[in-house]
């Protein structure tokens, strides 16, 4: 048995992650951690690769984040404040490259709602709403989650020194609300599901209509498809 098998963050990683990776054509994702010491000299990270690998952050699935974030767990020593930005503004700069639609990006980030930059994070989102890319935060633990829900911008669209964002990009789920009393099952994958994707399908095309990027056509039928043979 995992010794991480209760780790709340796991758990909402592998089921969080399991849902959103089947719109991932190569299942390949950059991981990310944030708020810790690293060895061997202890700096401080508000951004590291979990795999501990700079030049190619990918994972193999979510399996492979998962086992890159307990091989990171023996390494690192988790230490405060918590930063949202700078993983926001990682993620921006990779979406900024992409102007053609071709692809969108999602950042998945896994909290207890403890947040030590709320002003810079405002701004990476505000900044990041005009890119192809949403947010999905989940939080785990007893929190009230205030600033969190007021990220999500649902009632009120996050501002930042006077500007608003262009378009709402954050989802926020509390994964309490999926699991039993113990913690240690989600009841409902399909509810997860739901709410988790609930704003995802809009944000993307709010991005897309606001480029007047039209869809592409289907790929062509195969003009000579292999039929069985008639049986006698």
């Amino acid at each position: 048995m995992s010794p991480y098998q209760l780790s709340a963050y796991a758990m909402a990683l592998k089921a969080v992650g399991e849902i959103i990776q089947d719109y991932d054509s190569d299942k390949l994702f950059p991981a990310y951690g944030f708020g810790a010491k690293l060895p061997p000299e202890g700096r401080i990270s508000h951004q590291f690769p979990l795999n501990n690998n700079d030049e190619d952050p990918n994972c193999a699935g979510i399996e492979g984040v998962l086992e890159s974030y307990f091989q990171s767990l023996r390494t690192v020593q988790l230490y405060g404040p918590t930063y949202f930005a700078p993983v926001i503004n990682q993620v921006a700069r990779a979406a900024a490259k992409i102007s053609d639609g071709s692809q969108y990006y999602v950042l998945l980030i896994i909290t207890d709602g403890v947040i030590s930059d709320m002003t810079q994070t405002k701004e990476a989102i505000v900044s990041a709403s005009s890119l192809p890319m949403s947010i999905i935060i989940v939080g785990v633990g007893p929190a009230m989650f205030e600033a969190m829900e007021e990220l999500d911008g649902d009632d009120v669209r996050v501002s930042s020194r006077g500007r608003y964002a262009e378009r709402d990009i954050v989802q926020f789920v509390p994964f309490r609300d999926y699991v039993d009393r113990s913690g240690n099952q989600v009841l409902s994958m399909a509810r997860l599901a739901k709410d988790v994707l609930a704003e995802i399908p809009e944000q993307l095309l709010s991005y897309m209509r606001t480029r007047d990027i039209q869809p592409r056509p289907p790929p062509p039928a195969n003009p000579n498809p292999t039929s069985a043979p008639e049986q006698p």
